[in-house]
């Protein structure tokens, strides 16, 4: 009885069943061989490994039936969230671009921060945010203001039209879901998510824009941690003279949303980040020295910054990240991209 109840421990239902058999073939040779063939005992003995046999078969069964159910709810959540935050392609005009995402729910691959990249005409805009909030509302933010992007991005002309068109979007988002609360409000004057107030919601952004043929990087920040600029050897905070409120809680037009512009040439590197990184702590509570440590970060290559920037993290907090992490490096080429490398 030990070898199919051990078996279905480990093993998957048909397995187990043929252990089951052999176990029950083994008792019968067994009390054969010990003259019980004729004896009372026998049928006791089949009968115990034959109940045992189903009990284990049975639980080994619906054990392999939920397995199956929860590898088509994670196949189709795998394939949602790669649907909401997409790859940003390695290759954009002049630029070489990396990315990373971890999320800080278990088991999740996206949360409540954000990135994203449109190639309009010869320019390349990039965007990247953080949501308020965590779970499943964060998540409805992060992708009402990436579907904003994606279509907008195309649209206007400049960066300040680009952040009021993803600040009406955003509001547009949240009155719609305060409004479906209130219709979905019982006798008690609560529904289902009464503990949310929309009011409250809000997303730190930033938005970069790169042209082809200019030396220059344009910035819009709406309450987002700055980024750093690595040139000519040198590591320094791109510091936004005056940021915007999140959006969500901004102005709804252009100029509403201030427009910096830094000197970005060939060679140099931009790294993007969310507060998962400035605000990661190790044991004592230590937030990670991210200006300290850019100094001695490999900034050649855009995909070899993002990943050792991760595992350094890793280094000061442990594996278990309390906060979504997103970074995306960009790195003007040393010198043009041959055509076919461009993405348009």
């Amino acid at each position: 009885m030990a070898a199919p109840t051990c078996t279905a421990a480990f093993a998957r239902t048909r397995f187990t069943v043929a252990v089951a058999v052999a176990a029950g073939a083994a008792v019968l040779v067994v009390d054969r061989r010990d003259g019980l063939l004729h004896s009372p005992l026998m049928p006791i003995h089949i009968g115990a490994v034959l109940v045992v046999s189903a009990f284990v078969v049975a639980a080994r069964a619906l054990h392999d039936r939920d397995l199956r159910e929860l590898g088509q709810v994670r196949a189709v959540s795998e394939a949602a969230q790669r649907v909401l935050l997409r790859p940003i392609p390695r290759q954009l005009g002049p630029l070489r671009v990396a990315s990373v995402y971890r999320a800080a729910t278990k088991h999740a691959l996206v949360g409540g921060d954000l990135y994203a990249a449109a190639r309009t005409g010869s320019t390349t805009r990039v965007l990247i945010g953080d949501v308020r909030g965590k779970g499943l509302p964060a998540i409805a933010d992060a992708s009402a203001v990436l579907g904003a992007f994606r279509e907008a991005a195309h649209q206007y002309r400049t960066l300040p039209e680009l952040a009021a068109a993803l600040e009406r979007s955003l509001r547009r988002h949240l009155a719609e879901l305060a409004a479906s609360q209130g219709e979905g409000e019982g006798e008690d004057g609560h529904g289902s998510d009464s503990d949310l107030d929309y009011a409250e919601r809000f997303v730190t952004a930033l938005l970069i824009e790169l042209p082809d043929a200019e030396g220059l990087v344009r910035v819009v920040s709406c309450g987002h941690p700055a980024p750093l600029l690595r040139r000519h050897g040198r590591v320094t905070l791109l510091d936004v003279a005056q940021p915007a409120p999140p959006l969500g809680l901004a102005g709804d037009t252009p100029d509403a949303f201030p427009l910096d512009t830094f000197a970005f040439g060939p060679g140099d590197t931009l790294l993007l980040y969310t507060d998962g990184l400035a605000e990661a702590r190790d044991a004592g509570g230590g937030f990670y020295p991210v200006l300290d440590r850019a100094a001695g970060w490999p900034w050649d290559s855009p995909g070899g910054l993002v990943g050792h920037v991760s595992r350094d993290v890793d280094g000061h907090v442990g594996p278990h990240l309390d906060d979504d992490l997103a970074l995306v490096a960009v790195q003007r080429a040393a010198r043009p991209p041959r055509p076919r490398e461009a993405w348009s």
